[in-house]
């Protein structure tokens, strides 16, 4: 195993344990963490961005199949504005939009306990986004 894989192994399992005081955590055959926070479906992935700067990705699945309207890409930006951790996105579908996450950060060093409690500023913040939208979609 190289250096750069035995690390990213590291930050996943750290992050397997953090996220274990939480939730249900699942681990792909590539290695992604998938766990669900509410109706919010969510992945991990490690990475080495550059030598020495190691990260974690955090994605999450806000919405999906919503009306595509400019007041809700209105207010997906908005949101983006007033995000503290994570990049909302949309996407435009056949159905609609759907409406994602992410949140990248350098993570090691960071024991289990501060992990988990960025993680969930991370996925609560998802999860009160899609309660937000799903019930400004159905005005």
């Amino acid at each position: 195993m190289t250096s750069e894989a035995a690390r990213t192994a590291a930050l996943l399992s750290n992050a397997k344990a953090a996220l274990e005081l939480y939730h249900d955590i699942f681990v792909d055959d590539d290695g992604t963490l998938t766990f669900r926070h509410g109706d919010v479906p969510c992945a991990v992935q490690a990475m080495q961005l550059a030598e020495g700067l190691n990260v974690l990705s955090v994605q999450c699945v806000v919405a999906w199949d919503l009306p595509d309207s400019p007041e809700i890409s209105a207010s997906v930006a908005d949101r983006g504005g007033e995000a503290l951790f994570g990049t909302p996105a949309v996407v435009h579908t056949d159905q609609g939009i759907d409406v994602t996450l992410r949140y990248t950060f350098p993570a090691e060093g960071l024991d289990v306990n501060a992990l988990g409690t960025l993680f969930m500023l991370v996925v609560s913040g998802a999860s009160q986004f899609r309660a937000d939208l799903v019930a400004g979609s159905q005005r």
